[in-house]
């Protein structure tokens, strides 16, 4: 017999743990399905292992040049098991914070390979054999996995995934080929460059990270190409061969053959849904043929009554902060309690949708998105004025030789409302914070210049960026 449950979750990363705990405080009672780690991808092969390794590796790379500060050392070198060991730590803290807040709210969590059933019942498979758990609501949260795109020799020993090489012990390599310019791509390209590795990223998008701005985007390739790494956009028939070492070999836009040798090749080319084994057999959840989504309505409640589906199973926007925020939306509306997100807002009554989720990418310097660009508000039809802002005039970007980059903003240009902005420069994964709150709530040119901000601090290139928008628009 199925144990009974206000809401059960399948999944319990971001987005899964967020609704648990919002609906434990909403008086539900609920149980969390897990079939590997405590936090998923984000929490043990995502956010916080990446980001801890480009914390450790930056201090590194900055210790390589601290002569220049009037610092000394006899020798600097890094041990890869301490390294490693330290972004365990940081994993194994976060999980245990999210498993204390658990137990607190009295919420069950049960470890295992959860498949839905009908009547909103989960059947579990774990080392016991099966238990059976139903929901009066239940909602997916399986997340995604990384994609294996058919590139000859992308099976030979060597060639990875993120989450391959996130976990191996063996960093002894001079030379990695890393196959994809996305977010993961370009991290993981920042880190093994931080550690003096020869990098080289085949991307085979005309541009580095995808859909994102295009300045941004040369900017950010100016910059690696500076620590010397080797970038290669428009690149085609991509193979992977295993002579002395691993090659790969492809083609650029000019026809010009390319040949790169490498200890290890990583595959960073996207993730997708998650849904293998997601369903028995007596339920069927409508999914996009094209994307392999889950389908779902304005609620996000799938095709089956009573199942919703959330993060990388359905959204666009694949981000920790995206599934969470779907999550606790998904909950209010379950709980009938007034949203405490809002997901989109359409400005000025036009029929434009603004994303106000942040993009964060962690590189050096950091890369921070939120709202719509320049190029899109035009493709739209919006009139924009667009300020902007070179960091090698910002007093904090000197002191600290980091003055590259750049801060840009977007308003409308009828009302001075803010519509997006874009940041290359350190902290702008900090400060992009301020922009989505300020999007969110309409704020003016002029409402954004009331504040001061202090002197000297890398936050003075907003009030620039602003100042530039109203003097040349």
């Amino acid at each position: 017999m199925a144990k009974q449950f206000d809401l059960v979750v399948v999944g319990a990363g971001p987005g899964g743990y967020t609704a648990a705990i919002k609906a434990a405080d909403q008086g539900m009672k609920v149980a969390v399905i897990e079939e590997r780690e405590l936090g998923g991808v984000c929490v043990n092969r995502g956010c916080i292992p990446t980001k801890s390794l480009l914390y450790a590796s930056h201090i590194f790379s900055l210790m390589q040049t601290s002569d220049d500060l009037g610092i000394f050392t006899d020798q600097i070198a890094f041990d890869q098991g301490k390294m490693q060991r330290y972004k365990d730590k940081a994993v194994r803290t976060y999980r245990e914070e999210i498993g204390r807040i658990f137990e607190q709210k009295q919420i069950c969590l049960i470890y295992g390979k959860g498949i839905l059933r009908r009547d909103r019942t989960v059947e579990v498979h774990n080392s016991d054999g099966k238990e059976y758990y139903q929901g009066t609501h239940v909602i997916l949260a399986t997340g995604a996995k990384p994609v294996m795109p058919p590139i000859p020799g992308a099976d030979l020993p060597g060639v990875v995934t993120s989450d391959q090489i996130l976990t191996g012990r063996d960093w002894n390599h001079s030379r990695i080929v890393i196959i994809g310019g996305g977010v993961i791509g370009v991290e993981m390209a920042t880190i093994f460059n931080n550690l003096c590795n020869q990098v080289t990223i085949v991307e085979r998008n005309d541009h580095l990270l995808g859909p994102m701005d295009r300045q941004v985007a040369q900017e950010l390739e100016t910059d690696l190409k500076s620590k010397g790494i080797g970038v290669y956009c428009d690149a085609s028939e991509v193979s992977i061969a295993k002579e002395d070492s691993l090659v790969c070999t492809f083609k650029t836009a000019d026809g010009r053959p390319h040949s790169k040798k490498a200890g290890v090749v990583l595959i960073a080319a996207g993730r997708k849904p998650d849904i293998s084994q997601l369903c028995g057999e007596d339920v069927h959840l409508e999914t996009d043929p094209k994307t392999g989504k889950l389908k779902v309505d304005g609620t996000f409640k799938t095709s089956e009554e009573g199942v919703y589906g959330i993060g990388d199973l359905v959204a666009d926007i694949q981000l920790a902060h995206v599934a969470a925020a779907q999550g606790t939306f998904v909950v209010e509306h379950l709980a009938k309690i007034e949203h405490s997100i809002k997901l989109e807002v359409v400005p000025n009554g036009m029929f434009v949708s603004l994303p106000i989720v942040p993009s964060c990418i962690y590189t050096t310097p950091e890369i921070a998105t939120v709202g719509i660009t320049e190029e899109t508000a035009r493709m739209y039809g919006m009139k924009v004025r667009v300020g902007r802002y070179s960091m090698n005039e910002n007093g904090k970007s000197i002191i600290t030789r980091s003055d590259s980059g750049f801060i840009s903003l977007v308003f409308e240009a009828y009302s001075n409302s803010i519509v997006g902005a874009q940041m290359i420069c350190p902290r702008a994964t900090d400060m992009i914070g301020e922009m989505a709150t300020a999007i969110a709530n309409g704020l003016t040119a002029a409402q954004l210049s009331f504040a001061m901000r202090a002197h000297p601090t890398y936050s003075e290139g907003i009030k620039a960026a602003i100042e530039d928008a109203m003097e040349n628009g």
